[in-house]
């Protein structure tokens, strides 16, 4: 209880105390605005906000911002998030179609500092845990109260950004009952989210085996380095459990002639993985994984060298990136920070969003492995919230896109009370790309957005 109460003092400390910011900017209609926050002494952390053109108030529902956290760790949201999901422009600075901006402004950080635009004045001021990670984005929303105040905020994460996003929703949560933040949070969405480690990983090698990537060998060997994990978690072995989990990486890229994580029907075409082909070799290497997730969300600019643009037309539009700091598509400093947070669950943080009567939504692409749909509806079969029996029996209503259902069924929607869960047919990992149509229908459903 005293470690609770000194957590809570030290987020209002950061919430409160005025830190020096760099300067901020944005065009001159006002329609973007970005800069830095300095959450910590030497961390500073960037920020992207964009205002819809769609931009409606009529009073009894006002307009939503969303809040969006890459995964990774260490993984841009302003860079990929922003041009290769849900922002306005895409890969080549062409507008996109389904952008979110249709339903809700948005709002793309650089998190954890160290991650993307984001850097700090030392690799000790790193966040080592995913509590200090939400304390530091805590701090930058309570920078942001002008911009916020008023508006129903929704946290939407992708990966590994679901775990930043329950332990964010509960810091900013104390943050707005001490009267420090001015945003009213409407609502988490976890989009293939990295919430229990153990149940992501237990599912892979049945899966696999389902789909005809590993025969029984395979799945035996899979099994047994996944309960290995299963036991080195419960036994809080984290450390462990991650040197693991890279082996069991590897051990299925043997086994299945290197599927791709992201995309169960297609193969890995990272260098690596190519690699690992022709030297049919299960030894880890030190970032393999980590440079694997960078490879995948490189494939997905269309081949697009995206970290030239951001590094050159990104940054002259910008204008207040510091000379020295290179944006790189995956920060391996983050990553390896985090590394002993990497596997803890966060089932129990779902848990208390849940009781706390915050709308939760998760979403899961159907060809995902990595956060596969199979191990998402395990960890939720281990929610403690007194509506999983009701919620578990409810009916799932099928969901069409353009075309209606002669263009065949986009998605599934099972909801009870203030939880909903979305299976989207046709997307792998980053549903926003995979499946467009139905992500934003989900938005505007989780929003109630008035456009």
């Amino acid at each position: 209880m005293e470690s609770v109460l000194l957590a809570f003092l030290l987020l209002l400390v950061y919430c409160t105390t005025a830190l020096p910011s760099a300067a901020a900017a944005g065009t001159p209609d006002g329609s973007e605005e970005w800069g830095y926050v300095q959450v910590r002494p030497k961390a500073h952390m960037f920020w992207w906000l964009y205002r819809s053109p769609h931009r409606v108030n009529n009073g009894s529902t006002p307009w939503p911002t969303v809040l969006w956290l890459q995964g990774g760790p260490g993984a841009s949201g302003v860079g990929y998030g922003n041009f290769m999901e849900i922002g306005p422009l895409d890969t080549d600075l062409k507008p996109r179609a389904s952008t979110w901006l249709a339903k809700a402004d948005l709002l793309f950080v650089d998190n954890p500092v160290g991650t993307g635009f984001s850097y700090v004045e030392g690799g000790g001021l790193l966040a080592r845990t995913d509590a200090e990670a939400a304390r530091d984005l805590t701090t930058l929303l309570c920078h942001l109260n002008a911009r916020l105040q008023g508006r129903p905020l929704y946290i939407v994460a992708e990966s590994y950004g679901g775990k930043f996003a329950v332990t964010t929703a509960l810091a900013a949560l104390n943050a707005i009952h001490a009267g420090r933040l001015a945003a009213n949070l409407a609502g988490v969405a976890l989009g293939n989210s990295w919430i229990s480690p153990v149940d992501s990983v237990l599912s892979w090698g049945p899966l696999l085996y389902q789909v005809s990537r590993v025969d029984e060998n395979g799945l035996a060997l899979c099994d047994r380095v996944a309960k290995q994990i299963s036991v080195q978690v419960k036994s809080m072995q984290f450390l462990e459990a991650e040197s693991s989990w890279q082996g069991l990486e590897n051990l299925l890229l043997q086994e299945s002639n290197s599927v791709d994580f992201y995309n169960f029907l297609k193969d890995d075409s990272s260098e690596d993985a190519l690699a690992m082909k022709k030297q049919r070799s299960t030894l880890a290497s030190v970032g393999r994984s980590r440079r694997r997730y960078s490879s995948y969300l490189s494939s997905k600019a269309g081949g697009f060298h995206f970290q030239g643009l951001m590094n050159t037309i990104i940054r002259d539009k910008l204008r207040i990136i510091p000379q020295n700091l290179t944006w790189r598509e995956q920060s391996d400093d983050v990553f390896e920070a985090l590394a002993g947070d990497f596997m803890i669950p966060r089932i129990h943080e779902v848990d208390q969003l849940l009781n706390l009567g915050i709308n939760v939504t998760i979403y899961s692409g159907q060809l995902d492995l990595i956060c596969a749909t199979k191990g998402t509806l395990d960890w939720v079969q281990k929610l403690k919230w007194d509506g999983l029996k009701n919620f578990t029996s409810s009916p799932r209503v099928p969901l069409y896109c353009n075309g209606g259902e002669a263009a065949g069924t986009q998605a599934f929607l099972k909801s009870y009370k203030n939880l909903k869960f979305y299976w989207i047919l046709g997307a792998g990992h980053m549903v926003p790309i995979d499946n467009p149509c139905p992500a934003l229908k989900m938005l505007a459903d989780i929003t109630q957005s008035p456009a």
